[in-house]
Formats: C-alpha cells, structure tokens, sequence
C-alpha cells in the first residue's frame, strides 16, 4: 500500500480540478436550495393561503441568518478549517432543505413562522460556503489560475437556476411541491459523503502528485491555510475592520456588491413568480423558462472574467479591467425595466436573460476583493463584502413583496431591480476610484 502511495505522489496529477468541480456542483445545489421556494412557491402559497407579503417575510428569513453568520462563520473557517466547517455546513442546510418538504403538517396558524425558521435556520448552515469556498481555491490554486478558479465556483449560480429550474418545476407539476425539498436534501446528503470522501488540504491529500503540490505551491497558493498554526494567527480583529469600513474604495466595492446582489435576489426569489402571477405562465413551463436566463447568467459570468482577464493582459490597468466589464454589465441589466412595456412572453424572456447576462459579466466583486484586500486581513474583508451583499437577501424580497401587494403588479419591482443595476454601476465610477490593495495601519 505504501509502494502504491509513492507510486501515485511521482506521477502528473490534476487534483485541483477535481476539487474545482466538487466545490462547482456543491455550490450549484447552494443556490438550488435557496431558489427551492422560488419554485414551489406559487402552488405553496395557494396551498397554504400565503399572501405576497407573506411570501417576502419568508424569503427574507434566510437573508438574516445568512448575514448574521457572515464574520462568524469566517471565525468559524480559520479557526477550524475549511473541510470541518463546510462538511457540518453543507449537511445542515441540506437538513433543513429537507423539512421545508413537511412543512403542510404543521398547523396552519404556525405556517408563516415555521417557514421562516426553517429558511432563517437554511441560511445560518450556508452561511460560511462561500468563504469556504475562496479559501479552498487559495489553497489549491496558484495565482496565475485563481481568478478562472473563482469565475468558475461563482458561476455555480448561475448554473445551478439553469439545470435544477426545470428539475424542480417539473416536480412540483409532476409530483407537489414537497418534493422539491426532499429532493434536493437528499442530493445534499449524498455531496456530503463525497465531500467527506474526496477533499482534502493539498499536503494531506492521497492522490496529489509531488509535480502538482510543487507547482501549486511555487504559485503561491496557500497550502497551509488550514493547519494548527496558521488557524492560531490572527488578523486584528475589529481595528481591522474599523479601517475597513472607513476606506472609500473599500466601502464602494461594498456598496456595489448589495446593488449587484439585489439583482441576483429577485431572479432566485420573485422571477418565477412573475412569470406565473404576471406572465399567466403554467409552473411547468416556467421551470423551463426560468432556466434561459440563467444560462445566460452562466455565460455572462465565465466571459466577464475572461474579459477584464484579457484587457488586463492588453496592458489597461487594473482598474480598467475591472470596471469596463462590471459598467457594460450594469447597462445591460437594466434591460429588463423594458418588461413592463410589452406583452409578448418572448421579447420577456429575450430581456430577463439579456439583463442576467449582463448582470453575470459585470459580477466581478470577488475578484475585486481578491485584488484589493490587506494582505493581513484577506479573510475579514471577504466576510464583510458577502455580509454587505447579503442585506440584499433581506431587503429585496421584503421591498418587492411590498411593491407587488400595494400596486398589484410587478411593474414597481422591474424598476427597482433595474434602479439597483444603476446604482452598482456608479458605486463603481464615482466611489470606488482607482484600484489598489489596502494596507492596515496597525
């Protein structure tokens, strides 16, 4: 067995790319989960006598949790690491997913807040997933391949309404909307076994090759992020932030981040829903629909990357690269305001996936972070840009449930979504300013 092992350390591995695509899958069923009730919630609601109010209370429920749990559950990383916090993480919120399916047994008095509990306590297990997943392709990708790295995970999002929207319209058509959720936590029980099985730190791994450990970590990856001694550093704490929270350019990437998010939320919670209430369009085929702008969301996400890659390379600076992208994606998002000026299903379609194109390729804030973090405190920063993203899954299904009850249309929302694009575009022209990496004052 150990001949075997050696064996195995001197021939040419690609280990990185396998964890790449776990990480990819299990952040596609990340964001599958929180579109779950997006999905089932039209028959849910008509089931259950929810009202659109009701509806945004739920929704929102996550966004809290999700919130609260930003820096402790970046705590939570460092302290005990990326594999043992994620393993716990992807395993409760795929519980919790699970019981969103038996929620009818429940008295009807106690649906609302039974509902809101089960999606406040969904995203306290997610919340810690998305930093987990840049620390892990720290670990395991050198610089030159990490910004494709995190093009990928974060384009599971994209990819994730594009494959499970049709699954899971399909299944609330074919079979009730139950089984969205006991679907999809069991596929969550099931990726936690391979991620138990399969991931690894780089050093510990038992299929990596000395050639690939080597290149990794001459490339500056972060091999040793999650060993004793580097969880014992720390990166100072709340003067950190302090310095953080009062930096211009800092507080506009921030900034545009929520603006940016509030887009990315009502595709996840009230665009089926519009298709159906607004658009007189069956669940069924709205699971089909749903996933056109998604794929083009997957596509904007992977070429904006590209792109700012490319005119990086071409000799712009930095913070031309990043912004030309992230501009051109905004105006290209509020396309979809367009929507509330015709009827036809296919010119609404044709808009909603040009606006979550462009809402894809101008959706460069972790690369940003990446660029412009204190080397010192890389893992707070990314923490409190993902909670400053996040109040957008709080305040956006509130705002739109408010808007679609009081005005009886969705007209109101569109403007406010396409208002969002707009406000992220000058985040980034008139705040952020030049791009560069803060250093602390310690």
């Amino acid at each position: 067995m150990t001949t075997n092992k050696s064996s195995l350390r001197k021939q040419k591995s690609h280990v990185r790319y396998i964890i790449l695509v776990i990480v990819f899958i299990i952040t596609s069923v990340n964001y599958a989960d929180r579109a779950t009730l997006s999905i089932a919630g039209s028959s849910l609601a008509k089931e259950l006598g929810l009202d659109p109010a009701d509806m945004g209370l739920i929704f929102s429920a996550f966004g809290w949790a999700y919130l609260i749990m930003q820096i402790p559950g970046g705590w939570l990383l460092d302290r005990y690491g990326s594999k043992r916090v994620y393993t716990w993480s992807l395993f409760f919120w795929s519980f919790f997913t699970f019981l969103q399916g038996f929620i009818e047994f429940m008295p009807l008095a106690w649906t609302v807040v039974s509902l809101c509990f089960l999606r406040f306590m969904l995203g306290f297990s997610e919340a810690p997933s998305f930093p987990a997943n840049a620390r892990i392709v720290a670990a395991w990708f050198p610089s030159n391949e990490r910004a494709t790295a995190t093009a990928c995970f974060n384009a599971g999002q994209y990819f994730a309404l594009a494959l499970f929207s049709p699954l899971l319209g399909w299944l609330t058509f074919a079979w009730g909307w139950q089984h969205v959720f006991s679907v999809m936590g069991i596929i969550g029980f099931i990726l936690t076994f391979i991620w138990v099985r399969y991931v690894h730190n780089p050093s510990e791994h038992p299929m990596i090759s000395q050639q690939e450990l080597a290149y990794i970590t001459d490339g500056g990856a972060i091999i040793d992020m999650d060993t004793k001694s580097a969880a014992k550093k720390t990166s100072g704490g709340w003067t950190s932030v302090k310095q953080m929270l009062t930096n211009r350019m800092l507080m506009g990437v921030f900034l545009g981040q929520y603006f940016i998010n509030s887009i990315t939320w009502f595709f996840l919670t009230w665009f089926p829903i519009y298709l159906v209430q607004q658009r007189g369009m069956s669940i069924l085929n709205v699971g089909f629909i749903a996933s056109i702008p998604a794929i083009c969301g997957f596509a904007g996400g992977i070429l904006g990357g590209v792109c700012s890659d490319w005119l990086l390379k071409k000799g712009m600076s930095l913070t031309a690269s990043r912004k030309i992208p992230i501009v051109l994606g905004m105006l290209l998002a509020t396309s979809l305001i367009l929507c509330n000026y015709t009827e036809s299903h296919v010119v609404v379609v044709s808009l909603m996936a040009l606006a979550f194109f462009g809402k894809g390729f101008g959706a460069l804030g972790w690369t940003v972070v990446s660029d412009v973090a204190p080397k010192e405190a890389a893992g707070l920063c990314g923490g409190l840009f993902n909670a400053f993203g996040n109040v957008a899954s709080i305040v956006t299904p509130l705002v739109i449930g408010y808007l679609v009850k009081e005005m009886n249309s969705f007209n109101s929302a569109l403007i406010f979504v396409g208002a969002s694009a707009i406000a992220a575009m000058l985040c980034y022209l008139l705040v952020v300013g030049k791009i560069s990496r803060m250093e602390l004052k310690m």
